[in-house]
């Protein structure tokens, strides 16, 4: 072969594979999504923006979120910022209506603030109230229901599920919430669920993977930096403070139960199968990150 065909053939696959990394770039899907919650729709988008990398998604996040908040303080923040603009800028000194209209979302989500997901009277107006809002400045947008998970099922202070009414363990809390959850889909015009508190639920009661309560860990003896077997935990249960005190939270998603949500949100959100995941939190083991990401692929979303 002589010099020349040489140099034309290194020429030819030089541009080949510009041409390929062309095409890749192109067919690199974008996805705008913002969520309108708290603290739950931060654990389920934690690991996201790794899953969606993997799958060559851009990915923008936009964030309504406050603490513990409900539909109805949501609404609250829309209403005080209509009175006075200067004010209700719930959201990192942005209001509601601001982060609607700062770009085309292709992708809007709602949830109920997780203590109240079981009681359906806490729901609306505000939800129907809210989705207006977004249907006046994202008319396009797919708007979607986030389904909260019920607590670990070594909580004391658990959902509500009426006026002056609790649940009383986990199971009650999830059925509670699920049947609010796909009322509220249902009412607002037969709107997809993203059913994280399903799938929470679905490995909290695993014969094999659930997570069993460390009988022999007595919190008012432990001494520092002492901790409780919790194995197969989706929530951040016991933890040490800085000034060494001993905190218990078994309603936020630890990393476990931010990948699982993140996995769900993977499928039903992005359109993704979750078992192709590779990504995964260094702390989850790898067998249970794998039970995990079969969990998110066959769990159901229908309204029933």
């Amino acid at each position: 072969m002589n010099k020349l065909i040489r140099i034309k053939i290194a020429a030819l696959i030089i541009v080949f594979n510009c041409l390929h990394v062309t095409a890749q770039s192109k067919s690199a899907r974008s996805f705008k999504v913002l969520l309108i919650g708290n603290s739950f729709s931060q654990n389920a988008s934690r690991y996201l923006p790794q899953m969606a990398n993997e799958a060559q998604i851009n990915l923008i996040l936009g964030h309504a979120e406050m603490g513990g908040c409900s539909l109805k303080r949501h609404w609250d923040s829309v209403l005080i910022n209509n009175a006075d603009s200067t004010r209700g800028l719930a959201y990192n000194g942005k209001s509601l209506r601001q982060l609607l209209r700062s770009q085309k979302w292709d992708i809007v989500t709602l949830q109920q603030y997780s203590l109240l997901s079981g009681d359906w009277s806490t729901y609306q107006p505000y939800a129907q109230n809210l989705l207006q809002l977004i249907k006046q400045y994202q008319p396009d947008a797919k708007v979607m229901i986030h389904q909260t998970w019920a607590y670990r099922a070594d909580a004391i202070n658990w959902g509500q599920t009426g006026e002056g009414r609790k649940a009383k363990n986990m199971e009650e809390m999830w059925r509670k919430s699920r049947a609010s959850y796909r009322k509220f889909a249902n009412e607002l015009g037969g709107l997809s669920i993203i059913p994280s508190g399903d799938a929470f639920y679905k490995v909290s009661t695993h014969k094999t993977w659930a997570f069993v309560k460390d009988s022999t860990f007595i919190p008012n003896k432990a001494i520092y930096p002492q901790l409780p077997n919790d194995l197969n935990s989706l929530n951040v249960g016991y933890n040490w403070s800085k000034d060494q005190k001993l905190n218990f939270d078994p309603n936020h998603a630890n990393e476990a139960g931010c990948y699982l949500a993140g996995l769900v949100w993977y499928r039903f959100v992005l359109k993704q199968k979750p078992t192709r995941v590779k990504f995964k939190p260094k702390p989850v083991p790898d067998n249970f990150a794998e039970f995990l990401r079969q969990t998110a692929a066959k769990i159901d979303a229908t309204l029933k």
